[in-house]
């Protein structure tokens, strides 16, 4: 499946569970973020797997790309008043297929 598609499946997701998604495709020369959410008092990093296995899904996220995603969150937390006083959290939404629900691993790392 198309990265862009399975993002915009997460979206979809994550907004039927209650999030209020604020940005998606967040790039800064620090990093990039999938999908930025709000869900109460806590800002919300996701990031987007599309493998044809949750397994490989899984497995696809490594320490360099979790950094980037850090940074993005800084950025994007600092460049919106409205979120400075928000908890952040990183979330993983993997997809394995269009006919599968999302597995959302909230608190990834």
């Amino acid at each position: 499946m198309k990265g862009r598609l399975a993002e915009h499946l997460a979206a979809l997701f994550l907004r039927l569970k209650g999030y209020r998604i604020l940005a998606r495709g967040y790039r800064r020369p620090v990093g990039e973020v999938d999908i930025i959410a709000r869900r109460g008092t806590v800002l919300v990093a996701v990031e987007v797997k599309s493998r044809p296995t949750l397994d490989a899904a899984l497995h696809a996220l490594h320490n360099k790309q979790r950094r980037r995603i850090a940074r993005a969150m800084e950025a994007y937390q600092g460049s919106h008043a409205d979120c400075a006083d928000l908890d952040i959290r990183f979330d993983v939404v993997l997809v394995t297929s269009l006919v599968k629900v999302p597995v959302h691993l909230e608190n990834a790392w």
